[in-house]
């Protein structure tokens, strides 16, 4: 099974420059936990998390209304292919405990992957079980 065949393909994203207020708000509306961070021309740079928004500004005491989510976003974000199999996303989340991978196309953000996907389709049950299982254990394998 390729990741395109669960990926969710309607992403919702930031754009780098603009404020905190406008990441925190868009993953408040969606209720999703992490948006990826795209620049004006549609490339991948980041992604933010309510916990980004949280540890990064809030608790740095930084204005949420000037910050841009550029500055606090998360970087070196692993992704995906289309064409990746599931085997080979499950994987690279276990090892490196993260539970979405941003799924690109030629650098172009196409859709996202997650654990959540996974376990939603009964092919995929016991990777994705397994998967969490890693995450969830709090210790990276190396």
């Amino acid at each position: 099974m390729q990741v395109r065949e669960l990926m969710t393909e309607r992403v919702i994203s930031v754009g780098q420059d603009e404020p905190v207020t406008a990441a925190a708000r868009l993953l408040k509306r969606h209720n999703i936990g992490a948006l990826p961070v795209c620049d004006s021309s549609g490339r991948l740079r980041g992604l933010v998390t309510d916990r980004d928004i949280v540890l990064r500004c809030v608790a740095m005491g930084e204005d949420p209304q000037t910050t841009r989510t550029g500055e606090i976003m998360s970087r070196g974000i692993l992704t995906a292919e289309p064409d990746d199999s599931v085997d080979r996303a499950v994987r690279v989340m276990a090892q490196d405990q993260v539970r979405r991978l941003p799924v690109l196309d030629n650098g172009r953000l196409v859709g996202m992957v997650s654990l959540c996907d996974m376990a939603r389709n009964r092919d995929c049950d016991m990777e994705a079980a397994e998967a969490l299982t890693e995450i969830s254990a709090n210790i990276k394998r190396r």
